[in-house]
This record gives C-alpha cells, sequence and structure tokens, in this order.
C-alpha cells in the first residue's frame, strides 16, 4: 500500500498471555481478582495469588491428561473463578483454549468440539455434562469431559489435587502461536472459529490501557458480558489483569441492579442496550411519578446538560446534583467514573443523558477477528457521534469500491496486530475477508474524518434494496426507533418490496397507557392488534424518523408481536445483536401479510 504502516510486524513484550497473568500474579499477589456472590448474598473474592496457584495445579493436572502444544481444550460455563483457571492453565501448555456459551443449542457444542478438534472439555454443571456425556463415542479427538461443579472423579477438583502434587512449569508461548478459538454467532451459516493469536490479545488489551490510563489496581469491574465473546474477553479480562484490578461477577439477569449495587464498580464494560434499557427506566419512572419528582428531574437535567455542554457548573446544577443526579448514579453502585460500550453504537442522545449525569459512556469499535477493538472513545479524544479514532498500531483505510453515490463513505479495512490468523478449517471464508496484504474487511460501511474520527453509517451485508432502487441500512433505523417509549424492541425490513415495514415488541405498560389516553376499551392482546393503535405508532415513529432519514427509509406499516427478542429464543446473538435471518424466517408469514394491501 501506498501508506507508511503504524504496525513494525514485531509485538512488544509482554507478547503472551502467560507472562500477562504471571506478571500480575508476581505484581499484585494480594489484591482482590475476582468476586463471587456467595448464598448470604454477600461477594467473596479470591485474590491474585490465590488464583495463580489453582492454575499451576490445573496445568499440571492438563499435561497429566496429555493436553499439549496447539492441542484444544474446551469450556462451556459462564464468566467465573474457574473460567479464568482453566484458560490460563492451557495457554501455559501451548495449548488453545475454546470458550463455548452455557446457553448454546447442543448442535452448535457439537460442531464446534468437532471443528475445533477439543481434547478435553470442562462443564459448568451436570445437566450440561448429561446432554454431551456421549460425545467422546462420536467425536475421536474428544478423550475427557471434566465437570466444574463436583469433588469425585473427573472434576476440576480432583484434576487440581492430583495437579498440586506433580508441578509441571508453564511455557512462553510465541506472539504468533495461537491462544483462542473464539467462534461467532453463526448468524450467516456455521460458526467460524477465528483464531486469536497470543500477540493478537495482547496488543489489543495493551492498547486499550494505554488509552484508559486512570484504569488501576483499585478499579472494580461488574461483568456481566460473556468472555467467550472477545470484547468481554479482551477489554474486561485481559485488561484487568494488566493492571491488577477486580471483577466482580453478576449472579442473574433479573438481579443485575442488585449485584451492581453491591460491587460498586468503578469502571462498566458493557453494551448499548443496557444504557438503552436503564434509560428507558428511568425516564418511564419519573414519568409515572409525576408531580414534584417530574419537575425535579427536569430541572436538574437541563442544568447537567447545560453544564456538559458549556463546561461550566452553576448553582443550580451543585444543588440539583445532590438531590436528583446522584440517585441514578447510586443505582450503579455510587462509584461508577464510566463505561466503554461496543456491539453497536451508543445512541448520541442516550451518551448525552448519561454523561450528563456523571456516568460518561464511550464507544469501542471493532470485530472478533481484530481481537477485537480497533477504535475507542475517550474523554481525551472524544466527538458525537462516532466511535472515536484508532488504537495505537492500528490502520483504518476506506474502501469506496462498493459505494456509487459519490459520498466519502466506503467499506471499513483494518490493519494491524490485532488482526486474526484466520477461521479454523476455512481457508475460503479466510481468503474472502482478509485482503491480500494482511487486512480485514470489516463489512461495516463507515467514513474517516479530517482528524481521523471513525463514524459508523451501516453494514454491508445488511444492506438492502427497495425496489424502488433506494438503500437502506435498518440497523440505524432500529436503533432510532427503540428511543420511543412505546418500543422495547423492532426489526425493520423492506428487502427488495415497496417500501420499509416494522416488526414491533412493544412496551406493554407503556401500550396500555396509550390506549386509556385514546379511550380504547380493548384489553391485551386486543389492544395490539387494534388499527387505531398501529396507526398511532407508526404516525409516532414517521415524526420521530423525519428529520433524520428519507421519506423512502421509514416503515410505512408495522406487526406487533407478543415475544421479544432474546437470546434464549435465538433472535439475539450474545452480545444483544439481531439475527436478521432468525427474525425473518420465524415471522415470515406476518411479514408478507403486511404486503398484502397498500401502505397506509
Amino acid at each position: 500500500m501506498a501508506w507508511q504502516r503504524s504496525w513494525n510486524g514485531t509485538y512488544e513484550k509482554p507478547d503472551n498471555l502467560v507472562e500477562l497473568f504471571e506478571n500480575a500474579v508476581e505484581k499484585f499477589p494480594g489484591n482482590k481478582f475476582l468476586g463471587t456472590k456467595n448464598k448470604s448474598g454477600v461477594y467473596e473474592w479470591v485474590t491474585y495469588g490465590e488464583t495463580g496457584k489453582r492454575v499451576n495445579a490445573v496445568r499440571a493436572g492438563l499435561a497429566a491428561l496429555g493436553v499439549g502444544k496447539n492441542d484444544s481444550v474446551g469450556i462451556i460455563a459462564g464468566n467465573r473463578e474457574e473460567w479464568v483457571v482453566c484458560a490460563f492453565a492451557t495457554y501455559g501448555l501451548g495449548a488453545r483454549f475454546v470458550p463455548m456459551y452455557e446457553k448454546e443449542l447442543v448442535s452448535v457444542w457439537q460442531y464446534i468440539i468437532r471443528d475445533a478438534g477439543i481434547k478435553v472439555l470442562f462443564v459448568s454443571a451436570k445437566d450440561i455434562y448429561e446432554k454431551i456425556k456421549n460425545l467422546p463415542h462420536d467425536i475421536p479427538s474428544l478423550e475427557h469431559v471434566i465437570l466444574l461443579e463436583e469433588n469425585g472423579e473427573k472434576s476440576l477438583a480432583d484434576m487440581e489435587r492430583k495437579g498440586g502434587k506433580n508441578p509441571v512449569p508453564a511455557i512462553h508461548p510465541s506472539a504468533h502461536d495461537v491462544a483462542v478459538l473464539i467462534y461467532t454467532s453463526g448468524t450467516t451459516g456455521d460458526p467460524k472459529g477465528t483464531l486469536l493469536s497470543h500477540g493478537n490479545c495482547t496488543s489489543c488489551s495493551r492498547s486499550g490501557w494505554r488509552l484508559f490510563r486512570e484504569l488501576d489496581e483499585n478499579s472494580v469491574s461488574f461483568s456481566h458480558l460473556p468472555w467467550a465473546h472477545s470484547y468481554g474477553f479482551s477489554a474486561e479480562l485481559n485488561n484487568w489483569i494488566q493492571f491488577g484490578g477486580a471483577i466482580a461477577f453478576m449472579d442473574t439477569l433479573e438481579t443485575l441492579a442488585e449485584d451492581m449495587a453491591k460491587a460498586k464498580p468503578t469502571y462498566l464494560i458493557s453494551v448499548p442496550r443496557v444504557f438503552h434499557k436503564i434509560h428507558e427506566k428511568i425516564m418511564t419512572t419519573v414519568q409515572e411519578e409525576g408531580g414534584v419528582k417530574l419537575k425535579l428531574f427536569r430541572m436538574a437535567m437541563e442544568a447537567a446538560l447545560a453544564k456538559h455542554r458549556t463546561g461550566k457548573t452553576s448553582l443550580k446544577y451543585i444543588l440539583l446534583d445532590k438531590i436528583v443526579l446522584e440517585k441514578i448514579r447510586s443505582k450503579f453502585g455510587g462509584r461508577l467514573a464510566g463505561a466503554l460500550t461496543a456491539s453497536a453504537k451508543m445512541n448520541p442522545e442516550i451518551a448525552e443523558f448519561f454523561f450528563a449525569v456523571g456516568i460518561p459512556v464511550y464507544d469501542c469499535y471493532g470485530m472478533t477477528e481484530t481481537s477485537p477493538a480497533v477504535t475507542m472513545s475517550h474523554s481525551t479524544r472524544y466527538r458525537p457521534g462516532s466511535v472515536g479514532k484508532a488504537l495505537e498500531n492500528i490502520d483504518i483505510v476506506i474502501d469506496k469500491t462498493q459505494v456509487t453515490d459519490g459520498s466519502e463513505e466506503g467499506e471499513i479495512i483494518i490493519y494491524g496486530p490485532n488482526v486474526m490468523q484466520g477461521y479454523h478449517n476455512k481457508p475460503e471464508k479466510t481468503a474472502e475477508i482478509m485482503t491480500p496484504d494482511g487486512g480485514i474487511r470489516s463489512g461495516d460501511r463507515g467514513k474517516l474524518d479530517k482528524d481521523g474520527f471513525l463514524y459508523i453509517t451501516g453494514r454491508f451485508k445488511e444492506e438492502y434494496k427497495l425496489t424502488n432502487g433506494k438503500y437502506v441500512f435498518p440497523a440505524s433505523l432500529e436503533e432510532e426507533i427503540k428511543l420511543l417509549p412505546y418500543i422495547t424492541n423492532v426489526m425493520v425490513y423492506g428487502d427488495n418490496k415497496p417500501f420499509n415495514i416494522a416488526l414491533i415488541v412493544p412496551n406493554i405498560p407503556a401500550m396500555e397507557k396509550l390506549g386509556h389516553a385514546v379511550s380504547l376499551s380493548v384489553t391485551l392482546p386486543d389492544l395490539l392488534t387494534n388499527n387505531t393503535v398501529k396507526k398511532l405508532i407508526t404516525l409516532e415513529i414517521a415524526n420521530h424518523l423525519k428529520n433524520k432519514f428519507g421519506g423512502y427509509e421509514i416503515p410505512q406499516k408495522i406487526a406487533f408481536l407478543d415475544e421479544d427478542f432474546t437470546v434464549d429464543n435465538g433472535m439475539l446473538t450474545q452480545t444483544m445483536k439481531l439475527k436478521r435471518r432468525f427474525v425473518v424466517e420465524r415471522y415470515k408469514d406476518i411479514l408478507a401479510g403486511l404486503y398484502n394491501t397498500e401502505a397506509e
């Protein structure tokens, strides 16, 4: 290429995850590391030193089972202390770690175990063990299935007891050795095993921390994103190890708010959907309370937004911050200094809300194939609407060959030390996404401004064309529509159709209030089939979008769904991205029905 590359091809030390962890154990042996809520609802902590001893024992236990360089060790478990122990024990033998989600189809587990050639598999609980205990008969590579929560033979506890008596020293893998296989969600076919090297992982976490130097050994994270995904894995686990910080585990989604208040995090690694939900809850609550509380909230937000936009602190802000905004911050434990979100772009209006409240939320952009971080926002380099600037040693090129509208937009191509080694067993898929000179084609449409800030404007794979020849990027529309109080979730559709339509997951309490407001006596589920309600919501959507999108993009007809899109029902990925083809297949009759009559 014509430009001067930022990365010279060599990795800075420590260039492997084994040394990264050993450095932390040596430097921060007594620091709190991992916190788990006990049966009494109190967080109990283990230190870096204690975890290091467990890693040593399990490494020896794995070696006794014949695990060596380039073998694959898998795990089906949520974030927990044993996840960390098994991962770093695996790395110390030069083997590859293959994490999988607990909430997953057995067929997907089976595919990954076979594709990765997993030799030893850790599983979190007995119910999962019962589902996969016979797989060794069908998959030749799989020799051992180890339970994390038992104490007898074929348990992690047994492995630790035996391993502790026969220590095996750790090896330090090369920067180019594969550390993990992170499997993609498989929204467009079989999951692809992304081969991430030790150098990919260490360089990614290092470059993020160099930007967020305010993170240190006093920092506490509240872990609610799966480490089986590259974002939580790099931005939280591997990142926190660098500075000896503490990580508290969420118990369940239902107890998220309660757990966060107990853990008192100082920084969150999260996704926009979490903040969108919190924002929606806050706005709904104050509207319902009304009266003096609503007036105080509005006054507080007015003063807070003025402070955020001008940098000037007023007496009004000081008083209302204590009365109103401090109560909002207390919901996060009262110590939260900020958050980093990825998986989707944060809505600018919601981002500004949290900035004003005193919890700045910064965007991170990347993909599994880039380990994953490519760009980040930070207080030192923030621009509303953008996802920040490239991290150190990373170059972004905008390829305009797919764009014919004369804009400055194009496909985002990434170069740097974070670029994957390829897809496991899929040379054709690797060749499709990697450029001949070592870059990764993101599939995302975006642009760079003159200062290097990146703006995401769509996704080429999700882009479709209406019969009038106009192109639509549905995700941008969906993010805006979800800001309406009546709407919990939405999918916009219109591929090769005359106009866009939308499947709406309604906010039931808000919909019931709307029904009362327009004097409708019907009750659910009749409310969701009522044509008057549909017309009102369609009009609300049109009014909300008209100043930001073209008229051809605005959905002209809608249908209400009685079930949300979730991970459990297969409509969302583990990082809350919509699995469009699954939604389209499930609701194909409803979608077809919306086109049977002319747009209203």
